[in-house]
Order: structure tokens, then C-alpha cells, then sequence
């Protein structure tokens, strides 16, 4: 601690990052990223807008980005917003809508970043514990609140809600702010982008990292009513007014619009973890239902941080999370299907050995 801090730096707890490290033929299955590059007519605007033009600011508004969501999702281009990453997206929600006198509710198990932007902007925050199969119920949200926010998918667990469920929670809850934090969907849950047509307390945020293999671009939107989207904007103008470069902007204007190179890659996505899941299963390991690309799974006879070390020897990276009620889970990000195979026969052996050695004993 410095003297020169402001008394709040003391205070955080930093979101900590998976892991990006420099190992040779590594198998990287720790931070969710696609493992199908980007669409190659995104790659191409990058490349067609890096020339003189760069010399000038972007377009602050990111109108032919935000155009293109809205055409995408059927809303107007004034109930888009748009930034760097769904994080700073998410920080700005944290700070423009999700801040009352009443507290802020989110599961207990769930996305670290929403603990952190909580302290950091001084939000009283309650956790709201998943059910014992690691579930979010609804009905563990009937107090007073002044705003809910729930990735759905689920992170870590990659389970999902009902949209029926998000439909009555929003409308059962008209005073305060429901946030839904898409980053996965597109992996097989049911976005609530139509139900905020009717609900003006809805604000639903995406990003382009997971879908559509941009982790590295940085871009994130939100969608919602337009008084929701006006608090935004009025925060983002306040703090960095020129979020998206150029290239960001052009390279996720051509992601959004080319569906077929989304459609191929998300669907390779499903079908490895599928299979995936199936080969988990065969080893022993529990695996939690999953609509996002990872898995979260344990196995009954083995440490889950013995085993992420094991496999660290064995160049595989996966997640561990030693926390309360998941210290057990490994966090598996969906590879390609030679990548998973290294994985299984990875733990095929660990396993193996393992008994042997029990065996012995």
C-alpha cells in the first residue's frame, strides 16, 4: 500500500485473468476462446483500414457497427451501445445503472468481474446462492433490490436460464434494472434481446469475443430501451469518448454481418463439446449441463487442483477456481476436437496412473 493511493485502491480485489502463458505446443483451454479464428472478411476491413486514416479519430458513435447490430437483432440503432470489450460495457453499467439505495443482486457463483465492480464503484452488492446442482432460481431474487444482474449462460457453469423465466423476472420487478450477460449464448441458450421490446428495465450485453473469435479486438455492446442506452452513453462520454479505434470498428462490423462464418464456427463449437462432454463422462468425471463453450466438470476421485497442476505438466491449461462449493471443478474451454482428444488422453492417463498407484498402496 502507498501513501499516494486514494483510500478506495486499498479496498479492491482485482479481477485476475486466466492465465495467457508462453509455453511451446501448448494446449490452451483455460479462458474461453474460440478455437476458430475470425470471420476472414473481418480480417480483411482490419487490414482494409489501416492506412492514412488512422491519423484521425474514429467515429465516436460507432455508427456502422451499431447499425449493423440493430439490423441483426431487429431494434433501432438508438437502443445499441457499443465498447471496448463487454467488460468496459459491464463497468459501465456497474456505474450508470446499477448503483441505488437498494442493493444489487447476482449468484454467489458466477462472474468475478461483478464483485470487483462493486467495491470499485461502491455498490452494495448481496450474492444470491445457486441451488445445489448450481442452478439460478428466480425465486431466491424475490426481495427488494434496486437492480439484478446474471450471465446467462451461467459462468462457470455454463448452465443456463429458461427465457420464460427471465421474462417473469423482469416483469415481476419493473423498478429495478435487469441486466443479462450474454457472452455465451450463442452456444445454445436463448438470447432475451426480444423481451426488451417490452420491458424497459431490460438491458441485455454481448460481446464479440466468444462467437465470433474477437477476444483479441476488444468490442462489447448492450442492448435495451432507450433510456437505458442514454445513461450509458452519458457515462462512456464522461470518461473516454472514442472507445472503438477504426479497426475494431470495421473488423466488427464485418463479424456481425458475416452470419454464415458465424453459423459454421458455432456450430463446430457445440458438436466438440458434445462430444466432449461424452468422453468426460467415460473417464468418470460429472459434468454440469452447458450451453457456453466450456465445461464445467469434476471428477469424484481425484483434487481438481491436483489435476489442473498434472495437466499443466502435461502442456494442457485448463481453469481452477478455489472457491467455496467449486474447488473441486476444472473449468474446460472447448478446443478443437484434436485438442480435446490431447485432453482425454491427458487425463486418460492421469487416472490411469492414479489407480495403479492406489493399487500399489
Amino acid at each position: 500500500m502507498s501513501k499516494y493511493w486514494s483510500p478506495i485502491v486499498g479496498k479492491l480485489k482485482p479481477y485476475v485473468a486466466g492465465e495467457q502463458p508462453k509455453i511451446a505446443n501448448l494446449i490452451k483451454l483455460n479462458t474461453n476462446e474460440n478455437p476458430y479464428g475470425p470471420s476472414p472478411k473481418a480480417l480483411a476491413a482490419i487490414r482494409e483500414a489501416a492506412d492514412e486514416r488512422l491519423k484521425l479519430y474514429p467515429d465516436p458513435a460507432s455508427t456502422g457497427l451499431r447499425e449493423s447490430i440493430a439490423r441483426l437483432y431487429g431494434v433501432s440503432v438508438e437502443e445499441v451501445f457499443v465498447g471496448n470489450g463487454s467488460d468496459e460495457v459491464l463497468a459501465h453499467v456497474f456505474n450508470g445503472l446499477l448503483k441505488h439505495e437498494r442493493p444489487l443482486l447476482y449468484p454467489d457463483i458466477s462472474y468475478s468481474f461483478y464483485p470487483t465492480y462493486s467495491l470499485l464503484y461502491g455498490i452494495e452488492a448481496v450474492e444470491v446462492p445457486l441451488t445445489s446442482d448450481y442452478r439460478i432460481d428466480f425465486s431466491g431474487y424475490e426481495r427488494e433490490c434496486g437492480a439484478i444482474i446474471f450471465p446467462n449462460p451461467n459462468a462457470p457453469t455454463g448452465i443456463s436460464v429458461p427465457l420464460e423465466a427471465i421474462r417473469r423476472l423482469a416483469s415481476s420487478k419493473p423498478d429495478a434494472v435487469i441486466v443479462v450477460d450474454e457472452a455465451y449464448v450463442d452456444f445454445g441458450a436463448e438470447t432475451a434481446i426480444p423481451l426488451t421490446r417490452d420491458h424497459p428495465n431490460l438491458l441485455v450485453v454481448h460481446t464479440l469475443s466468444k462467437s465470433r473469435s474477437l477476444a483479441g479486438l476488444r468490442v462489447g455492446f448492450a442492448i435495451g430501451q432507450r433510456p437505458l442506452i442514454d445513461a450509458l452513453e452519458r457515462v462512456k462520454d464522461s470518461f473516454n469518448s472514442y472507445p472503438l479505434d477504426r479497426l475494431a470498428q470495421a473488423g466488427a462490423t464485418a463479424a456481425i454481418e458475416d452470419r454464415e462464418w458465424f453459423d459454421i464456427c458455432r456450430q463446430k463449437v457445440i458438436e466438440s463439446r458434445d462430444r466432449l462432454v461424452a468422453s468426460l463422462k467415460r473417464l468418470g468425471f460429472e459434468v454440469l449441463p452447458s450451453h457456453a463453450n466450456f465445461v464445467f466438470a469434476r471428477h469424484p476421485d481425484r483434487n481438481g487442483a491436483e489435476l489442473q497442476t498434472e495437466l499443466r505438466a502435461r502442456s494442457v491449461i485448463v481453469r481452477h477456481f478455489a472457491k467455496p462449493r467449486i474447488d473441486q471443478f476444472l473449468r474446460i474451454s472447448i478446443g478443437t476436437d484434436e485438442e480435446c482428444d490431447l485432453l482425454i488422453a491427458a487425463l486418460g492417463d492421469i487416472l490411469a496412473r492414479n489407480s495403479v498407484l492406489k493399487e500399489r498402496i
